[in-house]
């Protein structure tokens, strides 16, 4: 069981999908793809029905307040427009249609957060809040309304300490999911009586790091947590889990990009790819290695 005794009643969702599932699969802002674009309604079901555990949602707020499922920054990719979300009123972002999935008929806006999550109330599916912890109290304040935090774990940097000090003194304690680059990073909100902590996010850069040992992952799980990686291939070209990722995963083999983490004890996997994750994990869950996957490569390398 992860997280604290004292809070076992408000974590005792999270750990009945972990005895169902035993390794849980994250999908990184939902699924995105064809005609549905990535944090909207469509694309947490899309990732619910490749085998999605839980699904990523960023946050970002409007001008005058109003929370909406996107990752600020991308507007000139996704909307067409150079202005970040923030410097907008809500009446303005609502207008906004993504680009190339928008039609009529079936518009596609930015979505905002509460009634997108709501929609999810009472159901299997866990939501992990990303992008938010700048925005705490006023976003945990309006999160407790919808009376899901059960199914929704808030995200932070463990040196974010102003975020950390407002999580602390929020009287509801949502299930907490650290990002931590260091075990210092972990020592230091870990078994904290004032969070619920119940897993910690590891990043690294590099495969020469503690994280890469299955006695580290054994250590951190005798703490009460679960352990959480990012496999998701940023654009940036940055390493998440030491180059363990989806890319590599596709151009070479699950195998290859899946079955290290697995084998260290990971407890949950975020991609971008929850479909191929799913079938390589409930593979690797029966022992059956490579499963479904091929152990070669698709390509031949040669011209």
């Amino acid at each position: 069981m992860f997280g604290q005794p004292q809070f076992a009643a408000m974590n005792a969702h999270l750990n009945s999908v972990f005895e169902r599932q035993r390794i849980l699969i994250s999908a990184h802002r939902g699924s995105g793809g064809g005609s549905v674009a990535v944090n909207t309604l469509l694309g947490v079901k899309a990732a619910v029905l490749q085998g999605a555990d839980i699904v990523e949602i960023d946050v970002t707020a409007s001008r005058d307040g109003e929370f909406y499922c996107f990752h600020d920054g991308y507007e000139p990719e996704l909307l067409g427009i150079d202005a970040n979300l923030q410097t907008l009123t809500a009446e303005e972002i609502d207008r906004l249609p993504y680009l190339w999935v928008d039609r009529p008929g079936r518009p596609a806006r930015v979505e905002r957060l509460l009634p997108l999550l709501r929609r999810f109330k009472d159901t299997d599916v866990l939501f992990n809040v990303d992008r938010s912890w700048w925005r705490w109290p006023n976003a945990l304040k309006a999160l407790d309304g919808l009376y899901m935090a059960h199914q929704i774990l808030m995200k932070c940097p463990a040196w974010e300490t102003a975020a950390l000090d407002r999580l602390r003194e929020f009287s509801v304690k949502f299930p907490f999911l650290p990002i931590c680059s260091s075990p210092e990073d972990v020592y230091r909100v870990v078994n904290d009586r004032n969070l619920n902590t119940v897993g910690v996010e590891l990043i690294t850069n590099t495969r020469q790091h503690p994280w890469l040992s299955p006695s580290v992952i054994e250590e951190l799980h005798g703490l009460g947590v679960f352990v959480f990686v990012n496999t998701v291939t940023l654009t940036t070209g940055i390493p998440l889990f030491g180059g363990l990722d989806d890319e590599l995963a596709i151009a070479s083999s699950p195998e290859e990009a899946y079955g290290p983490i697995l084998a260290l004890g990971v407890d949950a996997i975020q991609t971008d790819w929850p479909a191929i994750v799913r079938g390589y994990r409930d593979a690797w869950l029966a022992g059956r290695g490579q499963g479904p996957f091929l152990s070669q490569p698709l390509l031949s390398e040669s011209p």
